[in-house]
């Protein structure tokens, strides 16, 4: 006897094989509990779909460059304060009370060998579904996404030693009313004498303005200010704290008192007078000893250039959402040829002037 299909009879069987797995799915019988583990079939279909997407959604990205090796510092910091405890890292195994979850975080150090760097970009930013890996905490900073891609990558040759040289500066001196541990976290990126351990992306804080820095904290904490990395850190702050941490962190020698960079170069006369026709205003006339904005004379050209190409809107609008918010209009007013020689110019002062 021959059954014959028809479209009514296939919508019924779908129908009820809906209704199946839903009065399956009302029952509780099944078992959600990680310590349950996956079947080996569930577990090669859900990895084997989500490398399928990662590898799809990665080429339909097209990021250009996902990987910036320049800032390993502070891309290690942010791993050590929200990655290890998870993945692990050189010389420290990851939590055991995470590693019980379904599906327990991979060791880096083998796993991160299996993607491109493109890949690691897309992991990063968004995150994988169904698993403990989360979305970067920041959307607006794939600068930040692209040194974690670097870091990532180094870390299947990276020694023990390597991670603590990166991760690690013991304060120079206890700060009062600042937990030793909380001070840890912050001189492992920013040293113990505020200048950013040499790394580009980390700016000199030592010499800035108190209220500047307080400010800086409070809009990180709130998301005012983008950054996962430092949200990270702030959101962790009592009030007392941010204000203990910004008082000796500009307390500390680094950035000078005032603005004395002079010259008759291009980039002097954008800092003393602006660009009238480009209706471009003169950086001291925010950035002076008695304003609100930041001092920017000693400051690193690495980490000025890069601020204002973001601002720029070619790697996002870094902080638009801040304060500042003219810094986006203002930055776009600069023309492209000047950054470098300006940032350089307010490093450096007279010594570095760009004609």
């Amino acid at each position: 006897m021959t059954i014959r299909i028809t479209w009514a009879r296939a919508i019924t069987a779908l129908l009820a094989l809906g209704a199946a797995g839903m009065l399956f799915a009302w029952s509780g019988l099944f078992n959600v509990a990680a310590s349950s583990g996956h079947w080996a079939i569930t577990d090669w279909f859900l990895h084997w779909t989500m490398r399928n997407s990662v590898r799809t959604h990665t080429i339909m990205a097209g990021e250009p460059a996902p990987r910036d090796d320049r800032g390993l510092v502070s891309a290690a910091g942010h791993f050590k304060n929200s990655c290890a405890v998870c993945h692990g890292a050189p010389g420290v195994p990851p939590s055991p009370v995470m590693q019980a979850a379904t599906p327990a975080a991979p060791n880096l150090s083998v796993n991160a060998r299996e993607w491109s760097d493109g890949q690691l970009f897309w992991i990063v930013e968004h995150g994988v579904k169904f698993t403990g890996m989360p979305a970067w905490a920041a959307k607006d900073r794939p600068d930040e996404i692209r040194r974690m891609v670097a870091f990532v990558r180094r870390l299947p040759r990276m020694t023990p030693a390597e991670y603590r040289q990166l991760t690690e500066q013991a304060p120079a001196a206890p700060v009062a009313g600042v937990r030793d541990a909380t001070l840890r976290s912050c001189t492992g990126c920013h040293g113990a004498d505020g200048r950013g351990r040499g790394a580009g992306d980390i700016p000199v804080l030592g010499g800035q303005k108190p209220a500047y820095l307080l400010a800086a904290l409070r809009a990180y904490a709130t998301g005012k200010r983008d950054s996962a990395v430092m949200r990270n850190v702030a959101v962790t702050l009592s009030p007392a704290e941010m204000e203990a941490l910004a008082r000796a962190f500009a307390a500390m020698p680094g950035l000078p008192a005032q603005l004395s960079a002079t010259g008759n170069g291009e980039p002097a006369r954008i800092v003393a007078q602006g660009l009238p026709k480009q209706q471009l205003p003169a950086c001291r006339s925010c950035h002076e000893p008695n304003g609100r904005a930041p001092v920017l004379e000693g400051q690193k050209a690495t980490y000025i250039a890069d601020r204002l190409r973001a601002w720029r809107g070619e790697e996002g609008e870094i902080d638009a959402r801040q304060s500042q918010a003219t810094m986006p209009v203002i930055a776009r007013r600069i023309p492209e040829e000047m950054i470098e020689p300006l940032a350089a110019y307010l490093e450096h002062g007279v010594a570095s002037s760009v004609d």
